[in-house]
Parts: structure tokens; sequence; C-alpha cells
């Protein structure tokens, strides 16, 4: 693992109900398949040794033998694979059995981590089965080898700081107070789930929310394996629903009643930035924890998980112009607040004829009326100099024309030549002060007449050029209340192009679209 990304996947292997030498011919399969994908981490469903559906055959001796020599072979299988693979299966701890994942890597179980919720209601009987799990970690001895055994087991890298998953099965997640929470406190960075979960209508949109809303609630990545074809259907279907969620995000899904692998990469790294960021998260408390650790090799990890190169812009059509129109909303109502509060008799705001001095009229034009005053009370002013083009200058008149408010233009070359002439600047040389002096003298102009018109300077600039610093310093970069700061550059467009597709006015659309054109 390497910049904080670890490759993870869930499988769903076909499995023959009760045979354990098919299954686990199957899933050694599955592990191959996930080798040969450069997966670091994988997750089977529950009890997917035996199938979840062996009813009273869980009472039989056989059985139980038959699932312990299938976990020999899984580790003998993965002696020489570099990856953490979670196995379902019936464990026999005390005399008494429980529904368990074991965590297996290069051919040694890690731990053994049983199932603390047992679903006893409607079509689930396993309490007729098996146990809960201990309230504490317990150590067993199977086959003359120590194990730790709880549901309060971290498992983490030495080599990879922030690598630490743990375990839960099933209905686990599905309770009030889920496992998940106190693993995520004790510093669990992904949380894995063997599950078993029986299909219904409407059902898998139910899991889908319950696995994301867990993965942001907890800020950690949280994987999601279940049990497909394969399994008894004489009462129940099992659809192979798998997920892969981080922080509230879905990263990979299974198609429904398709055995499948599904596979992606955790940005750990991001992960625990966001656990700093957020202060309420609370600090890691390890007190009932024990810590198993494990090595994986530091490699660099391929890239597949999409990344969206537009991330603040839906790519859904109607949820683009949803959060358009909530947007301008949000925007209008902080600057109606402003001005009302201010009790200022104006606002100000430059227009260039580009985009982002667009959307702050557009936001002031919405806040004045939303106050019942005069769109007068709006003074625009154009400031065109040296590089000022006859297409923006038009459109700004245009706009401010169709919108009712208040236009200026007011040409500034002779004021920044003089300002040349007194620094002893000369004007062909076009750096940082050519550039630079145009944009502090069109701020002194709208902060001269926001003093005269007792008004507020709205400023333009938006949360992209904020954040990157490109503005002048001391010049455009200055306001009294600038609407656009929180709205990424790339959304600019999106919100002005809603405006203009929704707006009633024929000539306040034609200058919208022409800016859109050639901004």
């Amino acid at each position: 693992m390497r910049d904080g990304f670890i490759r993870v996947a869930c499988a769903t292997p076909t499995i023959k109900v009760a045979d354990c030498k098919y299954n686990t011919n199957s899933i050694i399969e599955i592990i191959n398949i996930a080798k040969n994908n450069k997966v670091k981490l994988l997750a089977l469903p529950e009890l997917c040794i035996t199938g979840y559906t062996c009813g009273d055959l869980f009472l039989q001796e056989k059985l139980i033998e038959s699932a312990f020599i299938s976990i020999k072979e899984i580790q003998k299988a993965t002696e020489d694979i570099d990856m953490i693979v979670f196995v379902g299966a019936p464990v026999r701890c005390n005399g008494k059995l429980y529904n368990c994942a074991v965590v297996i890597n290069k051919g040694k179980i890690l731990g053994i981590v049983p199932k603390k919720h047992l679903p006893n209601y409607s079509e689930f009987y396993e309490k007729r089965h098996f146990h809960p799990a201990p309230d504490e970690n317990i150590n067993v001895t199977i086959d003359g080898q120590n194990y730790l055994f709880g549901n309060k087991l971290l498992f983490s890298d030495v080599k990879n700081a922030g690598f630490t998953f743990a375990v839960e099965i099933c209905e686990d997640v599905w309770v009030p107070n889920p496992p998940s929470i106190s693993h995520a406190i004790a510093g669990a960075t992904i949380v894995v789930n063997l599950s078993a979960s029986d299909e219904t209508i409407g059902k898998d949109s139910y899991r889908r929310n319950l696995v994301c809303s867990q993965s942001g609630s907890l800020v950690c990545a949280y994987l999601y394996a279940s049990a497909g074809e394969g399994e008894s259907t004489t009462d129940l279907i099992f659809s192979g629903h798998n997920l892969i969620c981080e922080n509230g995000a879905i990263l990979a899904e299974s198609t429904l009643f398709e055995n499948s692998m599904i596979v992606s990469e955790i940005d750990i790294q991001k992960l625990e930035y966001e656990r700093r960021r957020i202060t309420s998260f609370p600090d890691n408390n390890k007190t009932e924890y024990e810590e198993i650790y494990f090595s994986t090799a530091d490699e660099n990890t391929e890239i597949s998980r999409p990344i969206d190169p537009h991330p603040f812009v839906p790519s859904s059509v109607n949820e683009r112009a949803s959060r358009c129109e909530a947007i301008l909303k949000m925007q209008s109502l902080g600057l109606k607040k402003r001005l009302n509060h201010t009790n200022a008799k104006s606002l100000v705001i430059g227009i260039s004829g580009g985009l982002d001095s667009c959307l702050a009229l557009l936001v002031a034009a919405n806040a004045i009326d939303m106050l019942n005053r005069k769109r007068t009370d709006i003074i625009a002013v154009t400031m065109p100099c040296f590089g000022t083009t006859k297409r923006t200058k038009t459109n700004a008149e245009i706009l401010c024309e169709a919108l009712g408010v208040d236009f200026k233009s007011i040409d500034i070359a002779d004021s920044v030549n003089l300002h040349f002439k007194d620094i002893s600047h000369n004007p062909d040389e076009h750096n940082v002060v050519y550039e630079n002096s145009q944009a502090r003298e069109r701020t002194q102009i709208l902060m001269d007449i926001a003093n005269q018109k007792d008004g507020l300077v709205v400023g333009t600039g938006d949360l992209s050029e904020l954040a990157l610093g490109w503005a002048t310093y001391n010049g455009d970069h200055m306001s009294m209340y600038g609407v656009n700061a929180g709205i990424p550059k790339t959304l600019v467009r999106h919100i002005v192009k809603y405006y203009a597709d929704t707006a009633d006015n024929s000539r306040l659309k034609a200058a919208l679209y022409d800016i859109l054109r050639y901004s």
C-alpha cells in the first residue's frame, strides 16, 4: 500500500449447501482470482464454507468437522498470497457453536470473530444453532493452536499506519447499536461484514442505504459481502448483494442475483484525514480491544475506482438542476440576510461580462427581490480597460438592462496609465504590475461608490480562485460579501446555465447564453 490506497474486494462464490469440499474449491478459486487482481483484502459471505441455510445440519458433528478441514485447506492455499481473507464458517469453542468470520493471512489464522447479534425472528432462527459472541475476548485452542476469539478484535498492518480493520457479521449492522460503532472508535478504518442477507422486495434499497450511511457516520470504509445463488431456496432467496462503501459513498456494487466479485480501492489516508478534520469524531478508545498485527508488502496500488473530474457537478441532469436551484437559493438568502442586517442602501458589483460576475449579479437580483426592494438598488459597474473586448462589454450592458439594475460604465484606462506614470512603470511591459494595477483600480472604484451610496461591495470570486490564490491581493480578492466564495468554478457555469434555461426574459436568456458560449 502506497499513497494510502488499498485494493479490496467482496465476492460471492457459488456454493452447495453442506458440501464443504465443493464450497472450499469455489472459495479457493475466488481467492486466486482476487490474487490476479492484486487484491489485498477479500471479504466472503457469512457461513460460506457450509452455506447459511444448513438448518439442523449445524447440529451434526460431521458438518462441523468438515468446516474445520475446509479452513485448514484455505489456510494452505493462501500461504504464498499476500492477502487478508475473511471466510464465514461455524466454529466450535468451549463446547458451543458460533457463527464466525475466520480471518486468514498468508496461511495463518489471525483471529476468529463470532457474530454478536443472532436474529431469531421471521424467517431467521439462528439461536437454535448458534451462541452469540461472548462479552469479552477469549483465547481458544483449535487443533493445538491458540487464537484470539471475540468481536473486540482489531487487525492492524505494522508497516502501513491507518490500515486497521474489524469485523461484524450480517445482523450486527441491522441492530440499534452495531459493533462497528465501537470498532471505528477503537481505530478501525475498514469494517468488514460477512452477511447472508436474504432478498425481499425493496430490501436491497434499504440495505444499500444502511451500509452507505454506516460508512458515512463512522468515517470508514465498509465492505459488505453477502450470500447468493447456491443457498437453499426452500423459503429464502439470496441475491449476492455486495457493496464497497467509503465515507458515505458507494465505490462498487454487484448486480443482484449474479454471483460475482466487486473490486475497488480504499483511500486510507483520506479517511484518517477526515477523522482528524471532524473534531467531533471520538478519540481512539481501544480499552476493551485486543490488537492483532500483520504485514502486507509495500507496493503501488493501481487505481480502478472512478475519479470524477467534476466532483461538484452531478452527472444527472435532474439532480444537477436541483442542486443549481438549491445553491442559488442559499446564495440569495445569505446575501439577503447580510443586506437586511447591515441596513445597506445598495449593492455594488463589478461586472466584467464573465461568468463569475454574472452569477453574482443574478444572486444580487434574487436577494433584492426577496426583500421586495427595487432592483435599481443594485449598482452594476463595468470598468473597461486595456484588455476589455467589445463582446464582454456589450454582454455586461445587456445583462444589466435585462435585469433592471442601475448600470455604470467607467473607463479606467486613463487612471491606470496615470498610476503607471506615478510609479515609473513602462505600460508596454505586460507583467504582474500591468495586470494587478487594473484590478486594484477597479476595487478602489467599487469601494468608493459603495461609500457614496451607503452600500456593500459584492465579491464575485469563486471558490476555485480563492483556493488557488487566483486573485489580486488588495484587489479583486476583497469585498464586503463574497456570494461565490463557496462555489467551485466548474459549477458556476452550470448555475448560470440553469438560470438561463429557466428565465422568462428572452433578452436575458440571450445574454446569458452568449456569456456561456464565450466564457
